[in-house]
């Protein structure tokens, strides 16, 4: 048997479990289907999908949940990272989630989240849009088995982000979710073209640290901006890998960062708290650090630098903000039954002070001390709960007494103590 037919032989495999997979998943989906809700109510009923979800909006935390059906989200790299990230976007009601992976899933990916063994050998988009569409059918699922760092892909990538919206518009938000710097690079040009915000996530190989990235063009750094040490190095980041050795992966670590990628792309999209622009996460010592990168005038990117220079064009047209002297409130009380009115402020004793001082440089400050009966003048029914100064009785040891007695007299007495 020849290698060709070995290939063809795994082709037909694959495409049997593909249909088995659908045919086995689509009674579900044509009950769910059915049951879709148009208006995410807050009446809060078991039957209620979205009620947990709509307490946001009564706390206060969101001024309108029910936009989130407005938005597009596209989600590259439908791994470790990517997979539970669009299952908590699926979850939270997001209006289209656009998927982009050209890998397969594996018995290996097991040990992550959403993958079951069942949909191995099936491409990770498909097998994900399966999975999300029976969790929430509300949600348009779009996928593309993709890889949008081949050039002749690229431009399809591209034109999904231009008119890959729920109205044929451009997309809301784009979530890096891939773990290769080509993929980054490829997701970097794009957004800076278009100037589309987006997220850079990535977890370590060692898999006890990660960390997101929020980048708006021309505002903050992009990716290349600040390359990785390896990148900047001059090292091929292929000839790190070798033959037999696997980078490893935790669920846990995986499932925190999308965990933080989702928070702040809903904080974005709904507009509440603050969106952090780069937040770390290092699970050895449950450190968090935060940081705003600057962009790189000198950035490799030329639509990086074109972006630049358009957001400082826009900084410099922004009106600046002037203290303006808002008019006094005057308090006016309609029904004032008992006659009370306001008196106008008098004169404070700052306004004489020039007054007291001048004579004090002039007269003789012995002639200017006033006696303690003109100070400490009290009003009738008051008194002093203490006698003054002069009043008070002296006490007898600290007075110096006279004496006879001589100075060697007085240093005998002092020898002798």
């Amino acid at each position: 048997m020849s290698l060709e037919d070995v290939e063809n032989i795994k082709k037909r495999i694959e495409n049997f479990k593909k249909t088995l997979m659908e045919l086995t998943e689509a009674p579900g989906s044509q009950e769910t289907a059915e049951h879709k809700i148009r208006e995410m109510s807050a009446e809060v009923v078991d039957s209620n999908p979205y009620s947990r979800l709509m307490a946001l909006q009564r706390m206060g935390i969101v001024k309108n949940y029910e936009d989130i059906r407005k938005y597009t989200v596209v989600v590259v790299g439908v791994g470790g990272v990517g997979s539970v990230t669009a299952e908590m976007l699926t979850r939270c009601g997001i209006g289209k989630l656009v998927l982009f992976d050209y890998d397969k899933v594996e018995l290996a990916n097991m040990n992550r989240l959403f993958y079951q063994p069942s949909q191995a050998g099936l491409s990770k988009v498909t097998a994900a849009s399966m999975t999300l569409t029976k969790i929430n059918p509300d949600v348009k699922i779009e996928t593309y088995n993709t890889n949008i760092t081949l050039s002749t892909q690229f431009e399809e990538f591209l034109n999904v982000l231009k008119t890959g919206g729920i109205n044929g518009d451009r997309v809301d938000l784009v979530l890096s979710c891939v773990d290769n710097y080509e993929a980054r690079m490829t997701i970097n040009t794009a957004c800076n073209e278009l100037g589309l915000k987006w997220f850079e996530s990535g977890v370590s190989e060692n898999a006890v640290c990660g960390h997101i990235q929020y980048i708006v063009p021309g505002e903050s750094a992009c990716f290349a901006c600040a390359p990785p040490l390896v990148v900047a190095s001059d090292i091929d980041e292929k000839t790190l890998k070798k033959d037999g050795v696997c980078a490893a992966s935790l669920p846990t670590t995986m499932g925190v960062v999308a965990g933080l990628l989702v928070q702040n792309s809903l904080k974005k999209l709904l507009g509440f708290g603050t969106v952090s622009w780069y937040l770390g996460y290092n699970a050895l010592s449950d450190f968090f650090p935060s940081m705003m990168i600057k962009p790189n005038p000198n950035c490799s990117d030329n639509f990086c630098l074109k972006q630049q220079s358009e957001f400082k064009n826009r900084v410099k047209e922004e009106p600046e903000c002037t203290n303006v002297d808002l008019p006094e409130d005057i308090v006016s009380h309609e029904n004032n039954e008992w006659g009370i009115t306001l008196a106008e402020d008098e004169p404070t004793a700052s306004n004489n002070t020039t007054e007291l001082v001048e004579p004090l440089k002039t007269e003789n400050l012995n002639s200017s001390i006033k006696s303690d009966g003109e100070y400490l003048s009290l009003n009738d029914g008051l008194e002093f709960a203490y006698p003054s100064a002069d009043q008070t009785a002296p006490y007898e040891e600290s007075l110096v007494k006279e004496t006879e007695s001589n100075v060697d007299d007085l240093r005998k007495q002092l020898a002798s103590l």
